[in-house]
């Protein structure tokens, strides 16, 4: 089965930037294919990553609630719908996961995505899930445990607080099979000692920070890609480091 990283943090602290530049880094060290699942309701990870999208996960849910199975069984219907949201790259793939549009009960719709996307996740050496603060979505994208969380944060104790109760969740949820890390993004100079010190006071390992750079700001602004930035750029050095240091030596091999 794929090594399934799952990044999550609050709204704005830069969590898809380091999922994509996750995705990224990935690709460039050889670990591929790689799965890129976009689980946040408002999805942007594509933009990230310079990938257009096409279809979203919840359409699919939309059209078998629907019944638009088209003489299909339901299984079948939903594995060709799950086939359809991929979006292919070089050396890995996206799909997303979408909202649902309609009221209603999608329990059905849901058990079968999940098992599709189970089977598909299958095919891939790593798997990346970009995740709405709670740890729940997961679930309804795949039953795969987690095997590293990578909770993002910006540099205020209020965000650590919320980021360290994220990682909390998904242990009292039973889906962390590994290690939870802290990241702390859109850091200016040198990091505070009294940050460190909070992280280690909220029972989470901060694996590193990532500096508020410039030419990421920019970049996002104008709506190009950030997962694309130069090598040399601080904010993709300092990310690298992190992934060295957090993806255990034996996935690497």
């Amino acid at each position: 089965m794929a090594y399934t990283i799952a990044v999550a943090g609050k709204g704005g602290v830069g969590k898809t930037t380091v999922s994509g530049l996750l995705v990224r880094y990935l690709v460039e060290h050889g670990l591929k294919p790689v799965l890129a699942v976009d689980a946040d309701s408002n999805s942007n990870l594509n933009e990230v990553l310079g990938l257009e999208l096409n279809m979203t996960l919840g359409e699919a849910r939309e059209d078998m609630k629907k019944g638009q199975s088209q003489g299909m069984t339901k299984n079948l219907f939903i594995e060709m719908r799950v086939n359809q949201c991929l979006e292919e790259a070089e050396g890995f793939d996206l799909i997303a996961m979408g909202r649902p549009e309609g009221a209603g009960c999608y329990c059905a719709a849901n058990h079968l995505l999940t098992a599709s996307m189970d089977q598909l996740a299958g095919n891939y050496r790593f798997l990346v899930v970009d995740n709405e603060a709670g740890m729940e979505h997961i679930s309804r994208v795949t039953t795969q445990r987690v095997d590293l969380l990578l909770v993002v944060s910006d540099p205020s104790r209020r965000s650590m607080t919320a980021a360290a109760r994220v990682a909390e969740l998904a242990k009292e949820m039973g889906i962390l099979a590994g290690d939870a890390y802290l990241i702390l993004s859109m850091v200016r100079g040198e990091l505070a000692p009294e940050l460190s010190a909070a992280a280690a006071e909220m029972g989470v390992e901060l694996a590193g920070f990532i500096p508020d750079d410039e030419a990421l700001a920019q970049a996002d602004l104008q709506g190009r890609p950030t997962s694309k930035l130069p090598a040399d750029n601080p904010a993709v050095k300092a990310a690298f480091a992190i992934f060295d240091k957090v993806i255990p030596a034996a996935w690497r091999q």
